[in-house]
């Protein structure tokens, strides 16, 4: 009964993250989904919620990496879940950097990051490559429409997060489009977070 409950938290934590943004995006004023990055909700007003949303997606994630390797489904891919979720904390832990002119009155960069938003840009980058390894390592625990799935997704999810990062950062023609491009590559990575936990909870 105490795998089941830890391998359901794999099940719950994509839908809980996506439903935070995707209304704390809608609802937040000056702030444009399409542009703007996840992370700076944890900026501005009601800041607490998308930082809760980080902190929880986290520890259910790290709930979900415990059953994983309780069952010994995989003791690699249990461990880059893990850190999956690892990163997860540490990207609500440590306040990222005002980006893209959010909030207002802020720059599109910042001329030096700030020691919180460098760690923040640093987990949050361990954390998607070991989701994105999580998918190759794991996409062989299955049949082949799932490994082609696992390894289709971990291209994908790697590929938007690189045009992401570029739209905002460097890139002036995916600057307007980069919050979608992320928010793309996030439902990518939490979709197959997801059936994962319902394939593996229903095996």
């Amino acid at each position: 009964m105490g795998n089941q409950v830890l391998l359901a938290c794999g099940v719950l934590a994509g839908p809980l993250f996506s439903a935070t943004y995707l209304l704390a995006g809608a609802t937040r004023a000056d702030y444009k989904p399409l542009r703007h990055p996840v992370s700076s909700l944890t900026l501005g007003h009601a800041s607490w919620a998308q930082t809760v949303s980080f902190l929880c997606a986290g520890l259910l994630s790290l709930a979900f990496a415990a059953g994983l390797w309780q069952i010994g489904h995989s003791r690699w891919g249990a461990l880059l879940i893990g850190v999956w979720g690892i990163g997860l904390l540490g990207a609500g832990t440590f306040r990222t950097d005002p980006v893209r002119g959010y909030p207002p009155g802020t720059p599109d960069q910042l001329q030096r990051p700030t020691r919180a938003g460098a760690l923040h840009d640093l987990l949050s980058l361990i954390a998607f490559l070991a989701l994105a390894a999580a998918c190759l390592v794991l996409a062989s625990q299955g049949s082949l429409g799932w490994t082609i799935y696992s390894i289709a997704s971990a291209v994908l999810f790697a590929a938007t997060m690189i045009l992401a990062n570029a739209a905002f950062s460097h890139s002036q023609r995916l600057a307007a489009t980069g919050g979608l491009i992320q928010r793309v590559s996030i439902t990518i990575g939490w979709t197959w977070l997801t059936l994962l936990a319902l394939r593996t909870l229903h095996a």
